[in-house]
C-alpha cells in the first residue's frame, strides 16, 4: 500500500509500515513546513492514501470537499511512538482492502472505517 506521512505523524509509525513492505513518503523527511493542501496533493498524485494525526484534514475532505484516495487518522495521544507504530501496523493490516476510499480512525483498541463520498478509487 502507498501512503503519503503527513509531517503529525511520529517517525517510528513511518519506519514500520516502511518495514512491513508499504511504500511511505513522509512529508517531515521531503519537505517539512508542507501546506496541508499540497501534502494532499502530493498523495492524490501519488494515489497514495493520507497517513495523519491532524484532524484538519477531515474538515478539508468533508466541509471543503478535496478528493482523496483516503485518509487514516492516528488518534494515540499519550502512548510511546513505537506502541502508536504497533497500533498503526496492526490496524493497516487487519484491514488493508478497506483502506483506499475510506476515513479511517485509529484510536486505542478500535478502528473506525467510514466510506468517503470524496474519494478517488
Amino acid at each position: 500500500m502507498n501512503f503519503v506521512a503527513d509531517e503529525s505523524v511520529d517517525l517510528p509509525i513511518v519506519q514500520r509500515l516502511r518495514q512491513d513492505g508499504h511504500r511511505v513518503t513522509a512529508i517531515a523527511e521531503l519537505a517539512p513546513g508542507m501546506d496541508d493542501h499540497a501534502v494532499l496533493s502530493i498523495a492524490e498524485r501519488e494515489g497514495a492514501l493520507l497517513l495523519t494525526a491532524d484532524k484538519d484534514f477531515g474538515e478539508l475532505v468533508y466541509r471543503v470537499g478535496l478528493h482523496t484516495h483516503g485518509i487514516v487518522l492516528v488518534r494515540l495521544a499519550g502512548l510511546p511512538a513505537a506502541k502508536k507504530a504497533e497500533f498503526v501496523s496492526l490496524a493497516v493490516r487487519d484491514h488493508l482492502t478497506e483502506l483506499p476510499g475510506a476515513f479511517t480512525v485509529v484510536t486505542h483498541g478500535m478502528v473506525r472505517i467510514r466510506r468517503s463520498s470524496h474519494a478517488l478509487e
